[in-house]
């Protein structure tokens, strides 16, 4: 095969699930099959450097490439770039603003590019196109050119098509491709001494609830401390350890404070990566209530998979694209996003019910390894623009 580019605004180091999955496609691609292409960001050098694939960095610092200018920049490198590799199909990491330099490379050279989405950008664009003309007539051309459109979940894939027919398209003459996302099940496994992590962050003694996750509204944290509060007299050994930060860190800690939990709530708001596997060993319950705040939503949720993958039952909320990554009765239990009482009941029952929890926990390490895993998710990324390539012309 000729190789394939990778336009992407979300790139490691950058920290997150969009950054994180180009990476681990970066990492996967056989050795030469992937052209990256991104902007700026610090330690992005040394990052690159452990990558089989060519990264390209455009002198243009990552966060500013959504300029018109850039976007100009970004595009005629992008062109350079393509015409001396000759790739068979371009990724656009996400809607906007990649999918600008690859609507350029399909102009000028005639390229098939496909668009991942995600959910959030799909609801703010729906937003705006009601309220702005130019915001349909700049979306419009970018999705009606492309080859495919790759949604990460069941959930995704229905906001696709509800903007593609707002846009006035035809949701019938547009491919959809579902590709739920993974983890890596070597670095998060079973079995990981959590002794010293306990210890450096203080969560040594009690039974552990986690969350991994940004300090956001639509992030739930707070149905899990009513949930806590609620748990408070008949599991006096329960505790719940957050993994994250953001702009939400103060209101949470205040209402942990009014619910009288503070004492029984670690927030973990400077955390390494390599810590992530041990503190999900800590944890005997891994609990995501994402939950759709306005224009904010879980298209699908990595970290589930991540405590899966670690042998941990998960209680998932039944938003967003959560469902995809939860197998209700299989790897977790999925119950109504903002219901404490909910999650509650499904906390207790596995705190009392012990081979209930182990199955769970074993059936989430058997799906990571059979199929939420980056390997498959690069084999499914693949395959698809192996299907949709065309011959290169210009």
């Amino acid at each position: 095969m000729r190789s394939h580019f990778l336009l992407t605004y979300d790139f490691p180091p950058m920290g997150g699930g969009i950054a994180r999955m180009m990476g681990e496609l970066a990492r996967r691609y056989p050795a030469g099959a992937l052209q990256v292409s991104t902007g700026s960001f610090p330690g992005g050098e040394q990052s690159d450097a452990g990558y089989p694939n060519q990264v390209d960095r455009i002198a243009i610092p990552s966060p500013r490439l959504r300029a018109a200018g850039s976007l100009v920049r970004w595009s005629r490198r992008a062109e350079s770039l393509a015409r001396a590799q000759r790739p068979e199909f371009v990724w656009c990491g996400n809607f906007k603003p990649a999918g600008y330099p690859a609507w350029w490379l399909g102009r000028r050279l005639g390229l098939p590019y496909g668009i991942f989405l995600y959910g959030t950008e799909l609801l703010l664009l729906q937003s705006r196109l009601g309220r702005s003309a130019a915001k349909r007539v700049a979306a419009r051309p970018l999705i009606e050119r492309a080859a495919v459109l790759v949604a990460i979940s069941r959930w995704t894939r229905d906001r696709c098509l509800a903007t593609v027919a707002q846009l006035g398209m035809d949701p019938g003459r547009v491919t959809v491709r579902t590709v739920p996302l993974g983890t890596d099940p070597l670095q998060f496994r079973p079995g990981i001494d959590p002794s010293e992590v306990r210890r450096r962050y203080g969560l040594e003694g009690g039974r552990w609830m986690l969350t991994v996750a940004r300090l956001a509204a639509h992030k739930g944290i707070d149905t899990v401390l009513h949930a806590l509060a609620l748990l408070r007299d008949e599991a006096p050994e329960l505790r719940y350890a957050v993994v994250g930060s953001g702009v939400m860190q103060r209101d949470l800690e205040t209402l942990a404070r009014e619910l009288g939990v503070a004492g029984r709530v670690r927030f973990l708001t400077d955390v390494a990566d390599r810590d992530l596997p041990a503190l999900y060993n800590s944890a005997e319950i891994y609990v995501g209530m994402s939950r759709q705040v306005e224009l904010m939503v879980e298209g699908f949720g990595i970290s589930l998979v991540e405590a899966s993958a670690c042998g941990i039952p998960v209680i998932g909320s039944a938003s967003g694209g959560i469902p995809d990554a939860v197998r209700d009765g299989e790897t977790g239990v999925l119950v109504e996003s903002g219901r404490p009482e909910a999650v509650r009941d499904a906390v207790r029952r596995l705190l009392v019910d012990r081979e209930l929890s182990l199955r769970l926990g074993a059936g989430g390490r058997r799906a990571v390894e059979s199929f939420y895993n980056w390997d498959r998710v690069a084999a499914d990324v693949i395959g698809i623009g192996r299907e949709f390539t065309q011959p290169l012309s210009g």
